[in-house]
């Protein structure tokens, strides 16, 4: 595994309020994640990436994890760590909010996650397309 940049906000807050500056892409990847719970228990498990930015990422799990947790996230071609800035149930799982620890940030280059889709694209898109007429 590949750390990433070790150099020096929320991610998918649903009805939170989003602290990141930088542009989020939607992305899905299985990723390792675990963590140490108060009692020293380490937990384990399989996470889906929802998306990611610089500074963060949301990822979908299947328990719980508490705020303010420290969070592994392993790939075959990279590794962060990072907080857990918020954990919401949703129809299909929890969706938690990482906040990269500082040495860890996201760079597309070393780490392309699968279906990786920047959502700015279509608004660029739809600026550059003019309204059809109407046709009856």
């Amino acid at each position: 595994m590949l750390p990433l940049n070790r150099t020096a906000d929320q991610t998918d807050g649903f009805s939170m309020e989003d602290r990141r500056f930088e542009p989020r892409l939607m992305c899905a990847d299985l990723l390792d994640v675990w963590w140490v719970d108060q009692s020293g228990r380490t937990h384990k498990g399989l996470a889906n990436l929802e998306d990611i930015s610089n500074s963060g990422a949301c990822l979908q799990v299947d328990a719980p994890v508490p705020s303010e947790t420290l969070l592994h996230i392993a790939h075959p071609r990279a590794t962060f760590e990072g907080r857990v800035r918020y954990c919401v149930y949703r129809e299909t799982g929890y969706f938690i909010g990482v906040r990269f620890e500082d040495g860890f940030r996201w760079d597309r280059r070393r780490f392309r996650p699968k279906h990786l889709f920047d959502p700015r694209t279509l608004l660029k898109r739809g600026r550059k397309e003019k309204p059809r007429p109407a046709t009856q």
